[in-house]
């Protein structure tokens, strides 16, 4: 008989295995964490609030066990408060459950006193009840800061710089983050960075509203990614100027070589490449898979020619699934039939143009010669669903 004993933070239970073929026993030591049985030499609130975290905030007893060392409560009184509160302004249990992982104190909360502010606020600025609920699930730690502190004056900075609320409303939706710390200091040096290299204040606006984490980085580095795409030849003017900046401040260089090396492969030069990224930046910002997927089906099911895809960039950005396919097919069909030539309309104009341009030149056209092209057109849209 053999005692062991483990002098340690955490309480351990012995399981014995007897070996089939041996006299023997293997003791296996298991943590108490795992099992709300465990709990028991624990404090009563700290057992508690692990057994509601479990029971109406739907989390594993393992996170259930992490959050509470965040909250101690002996009865429900106040979190079923806070939870009650949450329904009662539109918010999901997928949203209640997101904001209590990622705010477990949350539950403590004075609903009147401390969340109620916060979101009266959000509602008088435009924003919609699903809206709320998505910005403060998306970014819980909201509700911890202090409304006159942090949340107006950040709304009135950004209101201020991009003169309408409306645009204030978008860069918010696109970045809780916004609220939540005073970003004036690097933002007004960033924005101030783009006026020196040239770049008019409608396009730094649209930056701004569309892409606001963009601004939000150290000047000096910034600046580094300004350079950097001045260097490459962009013109400051050009909205792909700031599309471009956009791009450097989020991608790593490992990165940037990485999509570089998959065009390579496709037999695209380097000069091919930056021309492309020159004249549509989004097409390195798309997925290595995206950009091969794209790639292999134009070039070796289409028999388009790589460098004609380098010279059509945007060909990158489409969907494959619910644009170049289900166009693809419908052109094949006009070819077959004769109804088109591959010299007087080529594959890519076909595929660019918006959805009404294609039903009304490409399909309907047709129509009478080629009936099935919307049949087929649709089928091929399905299956992307």
């Amino acid at each position: 008989m053999f005692k062991f004993m483990c002098k340690s933070s955490h309480h351990f239970r012995f399981a014995s295995i007897a070996s089939p073929t041996h006299n023997l026993y293997f003791f296996q030591i298991q943590p108490f964490s795992s099992s709300l049985e465990s709990n028991k030499n624990s404090p009563n609130q700290h057992s508690y609030a692990v057994t509601y975290l479990i029971n109406s905030c739907g989390f594993s007893p393992e996170k259930a066990l992490s959050a509470s060392k965040y909250v101690k409560f002996e009865t429900p009184d106040k979190p079923d408060s806070v939870l009650e509160f949450f329904k009662n302004h539109g918010f999901t249990q997928t949203h209640i459950s997101t904001i209590v992982r990622t705010f477990p104190p949350v539950l403590l909360s004075d609903p009147e006193k401390t969340l109620l502010p916060k979101l009266e606020f959000l509602k008088s600025k435009g924003f919609s009840s699903t809206d709320v609920a998505g910005i403060v699930s998306a970014s819980a730690t909201l509700l911890k800061r202090s409304l006159e502190k942090v949340i107006i004056p950040s709304f009135d900075f950004f209101n201020n710089l991009l003169q309408s609320e409306e645009r204030t409303l978008a860069a918010i939706k696109r970045s809780d983050a916004l609220l939540l710390f005073d970003h004036q200091t690097h933002v007004t040096h960033n924005v101030e960075i783009l006026r020196e290299a040239g770049v008019s204040n409608a396009n730094i606006t649209f930056s701004l509203t569309n892409e606001p984490r963009a601004f939000m980085t150290s000047s000096d580095r910034f600046r580094e990614v300004v350079k950097e795409v001045e260097t490459m030849g962009f013109n400051p003017s050009s909205i792909n100027f700031v599309l471009a900046v956009q791009f450097f401040r989020g991608m790593s260089k490992s990165t940037w070589e990485k999509k570089i090396e998959i065009y390579k492969k496709w037999g695209w030069s380097e000069d091919e490449i930056l021309g492309a990224f020159k004249m549509r930046p989004w097409c390195m910002m798309a997925s290595d898979d995206k950009i091969t997927g794209v790639m292999d089906f134009l070039v070796n099911k289409m028999g388009l020619d790589a460098s004609l895809v380098a010279r059509r960039p945007k060909l990158i950005s489409l969907s494959l699934e619910k644009r170049i396919v289900p166009r693809s097919a419908v052109y094949q069909v006009l070819l077959s039939k004769g109804l088109i030539k591959s010299d007087g309309i080529s594959l890519a104009t076909v595929l660019e143009p918006p959805e009404k341009w294609f039903l009304e030149k490409i399909v309907n056209r047709h129509k009478e010669e080629a009936p099935e092209l919307l049949k087929l057109y649709q089928e091929k849209l399905d299956l992307a669903k």
